[in-house]
């Protein structure tokens, strides 16, 4: 049992030394490779590719690292090497671009194959090996955008690139892409005689003298916009300022208003005191006056029962008296009866009877008239008192009523005072606002009036430019015109001096005969001129007689005889005359009556004379005057006799009488 024991402890012991060596073997040989790399591991048939670690023996083994972590490849074209863009404008441009090898088997031996482990990782191996790939592609998206988009768009520019270049890069991956720079190459750096260069300059050009529009339009609109704001500002302050006035009047004006409101509410305390003061001296006085009635009023009653006790007093003692007067007579009728009673006994008893009777009925009707007039005074007594009474209770009614009055009139004059308080105030806040809305409305008008006037002295200014303009234009034209005129003055003058100057001396060369010739030739042009002118003035005079007997006789039937100037004044004095002989029977009666029959038709003037004249011979009638054949016919009677008489008057108003027949022809 212990041999066995011992033989199987011995074996556990050697297959812990055997398996201590083992681990101590591998942890020796195991190679372990950092992220980031590779372990590619040729063994005699194969390669082995691992990214974390792997045993390697030696001599069997060949181990490689390759660092397979992310590779930048920087692309830069600038200056006349620069990116070319749609519309030929040249960028400066620099790119980055981030490549790795595929962490795939595959890739990493196809990458290690083709270029070598140590090479795979050298960036100056990958700059030579996608330079070319990278600058073709970034040539053609460059040249499918312009430079506003390519600076813009750089999202789609890179995406674009990236999308030409492809992920894979044969074992590589490109992993993204970065634009690091991105700028217009400057325009002292291009080629003038390249024709993209030439049409990127013209484009460039274009585009900034836009912007440069731009800019300035923009500048010119921040001064406007800041000359707006200041004029803005500006007024705003004027509106806080008047804002601050109006408010200052307006506070002024309320604590005015409240000092005359106090004022007025203690003018109309001490009023209100002043009429409660009155009021009480008035109730003083009513109070005293009623008092003063009832006093009066009781001591005229009190003096009527006065009066009425004595009447009463009287009289009872008048009754008194005359009961006195009756029962002495009473007494001495007795006495009489008594004395008559001795003497009729028969008679006395009924006399006593009758007596006794007598006086009880006496008795009782005196005692019925004292119990009447007792009845009578205490009823007036009663109606007094009653009479009284209701007088007082009427006056108190009265008192009640005037105090219940005045105190109800206060009542409502306060209320009428309070109510004339509110409806002014109210017209006063009324009239604040109208006040307020009437300087707007003032303003309003002002400020259109401002406008109107404003623009009216734009548009006189206008008027008063284009006028001086003018006026300077017209002077200048005035101007050239005189000096014209003047320079045609001056030779003409220049003309007739050297003219006369000529003349002169060749009237001083002629001698005397041909002088006088010359003299008589010139007074004979100028007799000429002178009768021209007489002629040219009696064709202009005869001209205006034409005009006015062309107006006057326009429809006139005449002869004309004569000529010249008696012409004229013949038929000037013959329309005269007519004008005289319409007038002398149209407002004439006794004409109207002598020539009516001639006038109307119903008589032949031709008829009428020549039968008058039949009786003359021809030669005595035109040695006749006109008044002496009219007296002649007269004198030789007739029925016309009258009607010649009123003739002769009326020729000699005319002032023919005395002139020839024949000269009337």
């Amino acid at each position: 049992m212990d041999v066995i024991t011992t033989g199987f402890g011995i074996l556990i012991a050697v297959v812990l030394v055997v398996v201590i060596g083992l681990l101590i073997l591998v942890s020796r040989l195991f190679r372990k490779i950092d992220q980031g790399k590779a372990l590619i591991i040729s063994k005699v048939r194969k390669v082995d590719v691992t990214f974390t670690g792997a045993v390697v023996l030696p001599v069997l083994h060949r181990a490689e690292i390759m660092d397979i972590s992310v590779k930048t490849i920087e692309i830069r074209r600038a200056g006349q090497e620069g990116l070319i863009c749609q519309d030929n404008i040249r960028a400066d441009i620099r790119i980055t671009f981030f490549v790795r090898v595929n962490k795939t088997v595959e890739d990493v031996i196809k990458v290690a194959q083709a270029i070598g482990t140590a090479r795979a990782s050298d960036e100056q191996t990958l700059q030579e090996l996608f330079n070319a790939k990278f600058s073709e592609a970034l040539k053609t998206v460059g040249k499918q955008l312009d430079f506003i988009d390519l600076y813009t768009k750089r999202d789609e520019f890179r995406d674009r690139i990236i999308q030409v270049i492809g992920t894979d890069l044969n074992g590589y991956s490109l992993e993204d892409a970065a634009i690091d720079y991105l700028e217009q190459t400057p325009m002292a750096q291009l080629n003038p005689s390249n024709i993209l260069d030439a049409q990127g300059i013209r484009k460039i050009t274009e585009l900034t003298a836009i912007e440069h529009v731009r800019t300035n339009e923009f500048t010119r609109h921040e001064e406007k916009e800041i000359t707006r704001q200041n004029v803005e500002a500006r007024e705003a302050i004027l509106e806080l300022e008047r804002r601050q006035a109006d408010a200052e009047i307006k506070q002024k004006r309320e604590v005015e208003t409240m000092r005359a409101r106090e004022e007025a509410e203690i003018a109309k305390v001490q009023a209100e005191e002043r009429l409660k003061s009155n009021t009480a001296h008035i109730r003083t006085d009513e109070q005293l006056g009623i008092q003063t009635e009832n006093k009066a009023r009781e001591i005229a009653v009190a003096e009527k029962n006065r009066e009425r006790v004595i009447a009463i007093e009287t009289e009872r003692i008048e009754k008194d008296r005359l009961l006195e007067v009756i029962g002495r007579e009473r007494e001495t009728e007795l006495s009489r009866i008594a004395a008559d009673k001795e003497l009729e006994a028969e008679k006395r008893s009924i006399a006593e009877v009758v007596r006794e009777r007598i006086a009880v009925e006496k008795t009782v009707a005196e005692q019925e008239e004292i119990i009447k007039r007792l009845r009578v005074v205490e009823e007036a007594e009663r109606d007094r008192q009653t009479v009284v009474i209701r007088a007082e209770a009427e006056a108190q009614e009265g008192l009640v009523k005037d105090i219940k009055a005045a105190e109800a009139a206060e009542q409502a004059a306060k209320f009428k005072a309070r109510e004339e308080l509110l409806l002014a105030e109210a017209r006063q806040q009324a009239a604040e606002l109208d006040t307020r809305a009437m300087i707007r409305l003032a303003e309003g008008k002002q400020a259109e009036a401002a406008a109107t006037g404003l623009a009216a002295v734009q548009v006189r200014e206008r008027d008063a430019e284009a006028t001086e303009k003018v006026g300077r234009a017209e002077a200048v034209v005035d101007r050239e015109k005189a000096l014209v005129e003047a320079l045609a003055i001056r030779e003409k003058l220049k003309g007739e001096a050297e003219g006369l100057a000529d003349k002169a001396g060749a009237m001083a060369a002629l001698d005397d005969a041909t002088r006088e010739h010359e003299e008589y030739r010139l007074r004979l042009e100028a007799d000429k001129e002178v009768r021209l002118a007489g002629i040219d003035v009696q064709r202009q005079v005869a001209e205006s007689q034409a005009l006015v007997l062309a107006a006057g006789l326009e429809k006139a039937d005449i002869d004309i005889v004569g000529g010249d100037s008696m012409f004229f004044d013949r038929i000037v004095g013959a329309i005269t005359m007519g004008k005289q002989v319409d007038g002398f029977v149209g407002h004439s009666e006794v004409a109207q009556t002598l020539a009516g029959p001639w006038l109307n038709g119903s008589a032949s003037f031709t008829d009428d004379v020549g039968r008058l004249l039949g009786s003359l011979s021809t030669g005595d009638v035109k040695n006749l005057t006109v008044s002496a054949l009219l007296l002649k016919l007269i004198n030789s009677g007739g029925p016309d006799e009258g009607k010649l008489r009123e003739l002769l008057a009326a020729a000699q108003r005319l002032g023919v009488a005395e002139r020839p027949v024949a000269s009337l022809s």
